[in-house]
C-alpha cells in the first residue's frame, strides 16, 4: 500500500517484496537537491548473543501510513527538504535484507542528514509496525528501544505523548515528537 503526494512517497510493502532502493533514490533526486541522505535498516545475524534467522513484521497499514506521513510533515517543519521517500517491508525479512529504507533530499546536506535520522527514530518510536525476531532457539516480539524510551517519557512529570493525532506536551518539553498539533497539558483547547 502506498501514499504519495508531490514530494513524499510512503510505501508499506507486503508479500515479501524487496525494497527497490533505486526507485526511492530516483524519487527524491532533483536538480535543486544538492544532498540525498539515506538510511537502510537491514536484518543482522545476531542479537544479544543469539543467532537471528529472520525478522517478521506486521502492521495496521492504514494507520502506519498516516503516522509515517505525519512524521514526514513534522520533519518538513524543522528542515528545508525537497523530497522524502519511506519504504517498510512487512512479512519475513531474512538476514542481510532491508526492512526499512528512507531517502531524503534537500539543498544542503545538514538538512538531509538531520531529517533522515529524525525520520527513522520517529518511525521506530511511534509507527504501529511490530517486529518479531526469530532465533535459532526461539522467537520473541520486540519493542524498539525508541518506543521504550518514548514510553518512559510518559511517566515523567509534565510530559504526555500521543501518536497520529494530537501530541501533548508542556512548555518545558521542546523535543519534537511524532505528529499532530501541540497542545498544553491541562489546557487542551489552546494551541502552542
Amino acid at each position: 500500500m502506498a501514499a504519495e503526494d508531490n514530494n513524499n512517497l510512503i510505501e508499506i510493502l507486503e508479500n515479501q517484496n524487496l525494497i527497490d532502493v533505486a526507485k526511492y533514490m530516483k524519487f527524491v533526486s532533483a536538480p535543486q537537491a544538492g544532498a540525498i541522505a539515506t538510511f537502510s535498516g537491514t536484518t543482522r545475524d545476531t542479537f544479544d548473543g543469539k543467532t537471528v534467522l529472520e525478522l517478521i513484521y506486521e502492521a495496521y497499514i492504514p494507520m502506519a501510513i498516516r503516522c509515517i506521513n505525519s512524521v514526514c510533515l513534522s520533519a518538513r517543519e524543522s528542515w528545508n527538504l525537497h523530497s522524502i521517500a519511506v519504504a517498510h517491508r512487512l512479512g519475513t525479512v531474512p538476514v542481510g535484507e532491508t526492512s526499512v529504507f528512507i531517502a531524503v533530499s534537500s539543498v544542503h546536506r545538514a538538512d538531509a542528514l538531520e531529517a533522515c535520522r529524525y525520520l527513522i527514530d520517529e518511525i521506530k518510536a511511534t509507527v504501529p509496525i511490530w517486529k518479531k525476531e526469530v532465533y535459532s532457539n526461539g522467537e520473541v516480539w520486540k519493542e524498539n528501544i525508541e518506543f521504550l524510551e518514548r514510553r518512559s517519557e510518559l511517566g515523567k512529570k509534565d510530559v504526555a505523548v500521543a501518536c497520529c493525532g494530537k501530541k501533548l506536551e508542556v512548555k518545558e518539553h521542546s523535543k519534537k515528537l511524532c505528529c499532530g498539533t501541540k497542545v498544553r497539558v491541562g489546557d487542551e483547547g489552546s494551541q502552542d
